[in-house]
């Protein structure tokens, strides 16, 4: 169904073919002369008071509806002056008296209109229109950067980085737009002047020819009606020319366009005592009107004065009103439960590092937070919260800590200015600096100045600077604790993400088969483990196939890792090469099976403390093998086994890689080179 704006705007374009074709009395173009200046102040007057220059998006598009309806008014009159020489009140009107009823006179003020609309107006409009697109469009990608930053470090939420990127978004398409669109406003100023030459020899050849009228009778008659249809166009076209240059010259920026406007140009009151004593000055030293001179002399002086007042008031009450601002916020209960809210990642840095999270001194650890939610993102398939980042002047001003759920989990120190050099094993010339650990691994390794950075490269040394040294420090935390990062509200997005593609898997599996808490436990120990959870296709299918049969998170996640052989295969086990591995004694196997206990919320294990002792202790020699052979220890035990085992060292050896021959492909090539026994 049609709306009454849909018929009106409908009935505006209409009446504007209409009048290019169907003749219209003289008091029909009377009353769309009157709408059209009508139309051309209310565009004016919006154009002033808007706020942002998207408050008129649809201006591009306004000024190519005025300006058709325009000259399709223009056409009328024409047609009116030419055959009957009566194109109404209006135009008679602004003949006469705006023009003061003197040809030459209304000539010249037609003129002028036509000058000042086109040389200043237009040709300003234009340029500005230009300038603004192309630089519109140039900051964007700047402009998405600093909306990326501020989302990662909790100055917005996710609604308003995407209400935000959506209004740059229309602020190009609309800077674009006016690049093209006063080229109407030019084009309707050419067309009027054309149109009004075609006038004045048309009606003085009718009034010669037809009328009987001596030429100069009818130059002065036609002369007039033509100069007042000038005018009455002109005027509108002088309207919507100046809201276009109002509105491209604007900017962006949300204000209040008169008070800003009025303040930066009367708020200085030492600018208006100074023009105050030259007016005065210039009235008294030279022959000029006296009273009128020094008169608006003393009125910016007192305005000066005024003003500066008002300042002072001003600059008090604002003082006042943050006071209480202030201890009203502190009164108000609604604090206490805005405290209460923990960040799940924070990054807190002394006064020495914010140059490197300061955009404005060349930082880029803002840069660095996005890439490293990219990198998890692409690595583990999981969304990192976001991370949020502050300064905080108790620490040392070197020194910084990464805190999980408000608790601090780890800290780092580094030297503004210095590289961090690291031996990676196989250097055997040293370099002087100052002996530190590596935050990440705790390696050892030297603090070099800059002069000595090449020097250190050219020897075999990895060199890092500090940016890097602390995202690469933030990105091991992340990875360690992603586990516990994982909500059910994170749980919930993937599952409504891959329903828009598998609505039948995700309806099959939850809630009827599992809760979305149950799917977090799955996906916690997988990621756990550092299992990616990205193909959650494949992750969703093998908890499908056996939550019929069990409900037992551990063992569901054993199904799934074993559906995501080939992921895991990839991770640790290098194609083309034979990968050596520890292996498990059966008769520990068989021991660890043995001492397994069911019950009603799952499996757990009954170890003799002395042979749990013994197995680790028969793990650590192991592994201190493989590490001094420079080979990741990894660990093969049969299926069932591998859960069970992996719950026995995970205390001690945290990041050992516990894999079951199910979760290797058959074409991986292993090489055992130890055993696990007791």
């Amino acid at each position: 169904m049609l709306k009454k704006a849909d018929i009106g705007v409908g009935l505006y374009l209409l009446a504007a073919v209409v009048f290019f074709i169907v003749p219209i009395p003289s008091i029909l173009l009377d009353v769309m002369l009157a709408i059209n200046i009508s139309i051309a102040l209310i565009i004016l007057f919006n154009v002033l008071f808007a706020k942002e220059v998207l408050d008129m998006s649809f201006f591009p598009t306004l000024l190519l509806f005025t300006t058709i309806f325009r000259i399709s008014l223009n056409v009328s009159s024409t047609r009116l002056i030419l055959l009957t020489g009566d194109p109404g009140n209006v135009v008679t009107t602004f003949g006469s008296f705006v023009g003061g009823g003197d040809m030459v006179v209304g000539t010249i003020v037609f003129i002028v209109l036509v000058l000042i609309q086109f040389i200043v107006i237009n040709k300003g409009s234009e340029r500005v229109s230009e300038v603004t697109a192309r630089f519109t469009l140039d900051a964007m990608p700047g402009k998405q950067m600093a909306i990326d930053a501020d989302l990662n470090t909790g100055a917005i939420t996710d609604q308003e980085a995407k209400e935000r990127r959506e209004k740059i978004q229309r602020e190009s398409s609309f800077f674009g737009a006016m690049d093209g669109a006063t080229k109407y406003v030019k084009g309707d100023a050419t067309a009027g002047l054309i149109i009004t030459f075609i006038n004045l020899i048309g009606g003085t050849v009718m009034g010669v020819m037809n009328q009987g009228l001596d030429f100069a009778t009818a130059i002065q008659q036609y002369g007039l009606l033509t100069i007042g249809d000038g005018l009455v166009s002109q005027i509108p076209s002088l309207l919507i020319s100046l809201s276009t240059g109002i509105l491209v010259t604007k900017g962006s920026n949300e204000a209040d366009f008169s008070g800003v406007l009025v303040k930066q140009l009367f708020g200085v009151p030492r600018v208006l005592y100074i023009v105050g004593t030259v007016i005065i000055f210039l009235g008294v030293a030279t022959p000029l009107n006296l009273l009128l001179f020094v008169g608006l002399g003393v009125a910016f002086i007192v305005a000066g004065k005024s003003i500066s007042n008002n300042i002072g008031e001003e600059t008090i009450e604002e003082e006042v009103q943050q006071a209480e601002t202030e201890a009203e916020e502190i009164r108000k209960p609604e604090n206490v439960v805005s405290l209460l809210q923990v960040d799940p990642i924070e990054l807190e840095f002394g006064y020495g590092i914010i140059p490197l999270a300061d955009v404005n001194q060349g930082g880029d650890l803002l840069d660095r937070v996005v890439m490293i939610r990219r990198q998890i993102a692409l690595e583990l398939g999981t969304v990192v919260p976001i991370i949020r980042l502050r300064d905080n002047i108790q620490l040392n001003p070197n020194q910084y800590i990464i805190k999980i759920k408000g608790i601090q989990v780890t800290e780092g120190e580094i030297l503004f200015d210095h590289y961090m050099a690291m031996n990676p094993g196989y250097v055997e010339e040293e370099i002087t600096g100052i002996p530190t650990y590596e935050p990440s691994f705790h390696l050892p390794a030297i603090w070099i100045t800059e002069a000595q950075r090449e020097r250190a490269e050219s020897l075999g040394y990895t060199v890092v600077d500090a940016p890097s040294i602390i995202a690469t420090h933030l990105t091991e935390v992340i990875r360690s604790h992603i586990a516990e990062l994982l909500t059910r509200q994170d749980v919930q997005n993937l599952v409504n993400n891959l329903k828009e593609s598998n609505p039948v898997l995700v309806d099959e599996l939850t809630p009827k088969l599992l809760g979305l808490g149950e799917i977090q436990k799955v996906l916690q120990n997988l990621l756990e483990e550092g299992i990616s959870i990205r193909d959650l296709l494949t992750i969703f299918e093998s908890l499908a196939d056996h939550a019929q049969t069990t409900r037992d998170t551990d063992v569901l996640t054993e199904y799934v890792r074993q559906s995501l052989k080939r992921a895991i295969s990839n991770k640790y086990f290098p194609a083309n090469e034979t990968t050596s591995v520890i292996t498990l004694d059966p008769k520990v196997e068989q021991e660890i099976m043995s001492c397994v206990k069911q019950t009603e919320q799952g499996a757990y294990i009954n170890l003799d403390p002395d042979r749990t002792k013994g197995i680790l202790e028969s793990v650590g020699d192991e592994v201190e093998k493989m590490e001094e052979l420079g080979k990741n220890p990894i660990i093969i035990t049969s299926p069932i086994v591998r859960m069970y085992f992996k719950k026995i060292t995970e205390e001690q050896f945290r990041d050992l890689i516990v894999v079951s021959y199910n979760e290797i492909e058959n074409d991986v090539e292993l090489q055992s080179i130890g055993m696990v026994t007791v």
